[in-house]
């Protein structure tokens, strides 16, 4: 029986598990979007820690494509050049590192979460001195802010929008450059190609606009862009936005996802990672463990994709589950992976009967602490 401790193969990569580091935002860069000593210790103790997949956090394709000046970035072949130490480690120790490639359309050009996570213009600076910067959207009209006052933006036009096209293509290729087995492209949370996914945020009267079919051309030919410069054998993955959590009006829902993660899959997408909502400041989602499961079990059920559950998953028998019933291919761990780097190897603990078993999971340094 398939349960989260088994192998999971995806073309010619196999991950040791079926638990996943999720993407997490650290907010922990310079300005220059290069990685810090603070990312190489967090990806890589979360590999130490038994993660089968280890992501990095939401990383932009382009400067304006990050949510604050202190974003991971990978539009240069300098970024790719220093992710690439930190993709060694996680390889080295058994994980399999994975890249989220984003853009975070008019979510931009915010100070960070501890800092007011409101909007800083083009003349205004963060609490450490970074300037803001005039953001994207399909539909600036439709946006709806969270906190503080709109944003400086302006709609997409036909070069903006294959100027995405070509930076997603362009960070796929560094992202391989850089060891990369998995790129996952970012299309949830109310970030651009959400915005363009949603009738919420996108108005428009163009191709990229109206009908799901126009709704999600960005978001197809974004994947088709990076498939096409990734290799067959290793995967793509997308996140999506089950639903936006807005029934009492036109927006995206979880009938639409599942078309879409058909539509994915005839692309080559190798799974879809479902999360939900951040589009909108009246969301209303429900509450509690699992809270989003049945949204990953809609699409797994309705398109012939793998698919990746996510959200309120803190203990090994419940990530189990969800593998064991057939509800996830994939079980993305965020939150309890800060709490307890060494998630993985405690599920194994916690779901393997054999000790001696258990203790081989454990780098050798470590292991005289679980040995009996």
């Amino acid at each position: 029986m398939t349960d989260a401790l088994s192998a999971l193969s995806l073309g010619d990569s196999e991950a040791s598990n079926r638990i996943a580091v999720s993407p997490m935002c650290q907010y922990s860069c310079d300005p220059d979007g290069l990685p810090t000593e603070w990312h190489r210790v967090h990806l890589g103790s979360r590999a130490v820690g038994g993660a089968g997949i280890v992501m990095t956090e939401a990383t932009a394709v382009s400067p304006a494509g990050r949510i604050t000046p202190h974003d991971l970035g990978i539009w240069s072949d300098e970024h790719a050049a220093a992710l690439e130490p930190i993709t060694e480690f996680v390889r080295e120790q058994g994980g399999v590192p994975g890249i989220q490639l984003a853009h975070a359309g008019h979510k931009a050009s915010k100070k960070r979460p501890w800092d007011g996570n409101v909007p800083i213009g083009p003349d205004e600076t963060d609490p450490d001195g970074a300037s803001g910067w005039e953001v994207l959207s399909p539909s600036p009209e439709a946006y709806p802010p969270f906190d503080g006052d709109r944003p400086a933006m302006r709609k997409a036009d036909a070069e903006d929008i294959q100027g995405v096209i070509d930076a997603y293509r362009a960070a796929a290729e560094r992202s391989l450059e850089a060891g990369f087995e998995i790129a996952e492209v970012h299309a949830a949370h109310g970030y651009l190609l959400h915005e363009f996914l949603s009738p919420v945020t996108n108005d428009r009267d163009d191709e990229y606009g109206g009908s799901f079919e126009n709704r999600t051309r960005l978001v197809r030919e974004v994947v088709a862009a990076v498939r096409e410069v990734w290799p067959d054998g290793k995967p793509v993955f997308v996140r999506i936005s089950g639903t936006d959590w807005l029934d009492d009006r036109d927006s995206w829902d979880i009938e639409q996802s599942v078309r879409l993660a058909d539509d994915l899959a005839e692309l080559g997408v190798d799974l879809v990672d479902v999360s939900s909502g951040g589009l909108h400041p009246d969301q209303a989602p429900p509450a509690g463990p699992n809270f989003q499961v049945p949204l990953a079990e809609r699409v797994r059920e309705g398109a012939d994709v793998a698919v990746g559950a996510v959200g309120g998953v803190t203990e090994p028998e419940q990530a189990d589950a969800l593998v064991r019933n057939g509800r996830a291919d994939l079980v993305l761990v965020g939150r309890e992976f800060l709490r307890d780097p060494y998630f993985g190897l405690r599920a194994a603990g916690d779901l393997e009967r054999d000790p001696e078993a258990v203790a081989e999971e454990w780098p050798v340094q470590y292991r005289r602490a679980v040995q009996r």
